[in-house]
């Protein structure tokens, strides 16, 4: 995996647990969002395996009619960035 992907993919998982972190986040959305990051760091599969399910996983939580209006953008932008590495 060369440096520039290396990057991209700390910085999803930052914006992840960001997610996860912040408290005006119901719960169901913080756990999804560790679920993502969990799918993004398993070595096991390939990249662009662990990139869709995790694009699965953050599109549950952006359809998620409880998700803050602070959150549906952040995780749009996430679902971006994997989207590019596929």
């Amino acid at each position: 995996m060369d440096a520039e992907l290396e990057n991209r993919i700390k910085q999803i998982l930052f914006q992840l647990e960001e997610i996860n972190k912040d408290a005006s986040i119901p719960r169901n959305i913080r756990r999804m969002a560790k679920e993502s990051k969990d799918l993004l760091t398993d070595e096991k599969k390939a990249l662009d395996v662990r990139s869709a399910m995790a694009i699965s996983n953050l599109d549950k939580m952006v359809n998620d009619p409880n998700i803050p209006l602070h959150g549906r953008p952040l995780i749009w932008q996430i679902m971006s960035q994997l989207e590019t590495m596929k």
